[in-house]
């Protein structure tokens, strides 16, 4: 019965994964795609990680899986915000539909 709930987590992870590369290809421009990526990252990867925790236990692999779950969640949104503020701050443009641009308007 566990590795059935931990194959259904994988699962879910592979289809957050396969959604968010998706994302990369389809999406218009930079900070969309940064977007799709992050939340690829914490969703999918996260997934697959607690799925292989609940099938290994407390082994060492099941440790290592949510020492991984726990950088990705303290490090993936971090870095995208970091890439598109630095993105913003060089100069590429928002996709021309774009609605609302926080960084313009507070003048950073």
């Amino acid at each position: 019965m566990i590795n059935i709930i931990g194959i259904v987590f994988i699962s879910i992870g592979l289809f957050f994964d396969f959604v968010g590369c998706l994302g990369l290809v389809r999406l218009p421009d930079v900070y969309n795609r940064l977007q799709a990526s992050t939340k690829c990252i914490t969703l999918g990867t996260c997934s697959i990680l607690f799925g292989a925790f609940i099938i290994h236990g407390f082994e060492a692999a099941g440790i290592k899986a949510l020492l991984c779950m726990v950088f990705l969640i303290l490090t993936s949104p971090v870095s995208a915000h970091a890439l598109a503020r630095g993105a913003h701050k060089s100069g590429v443009k928002l996709w021309s539909k774009s609605v609302v641009d926080k960084y313009a308007e507070d003048g950073n």
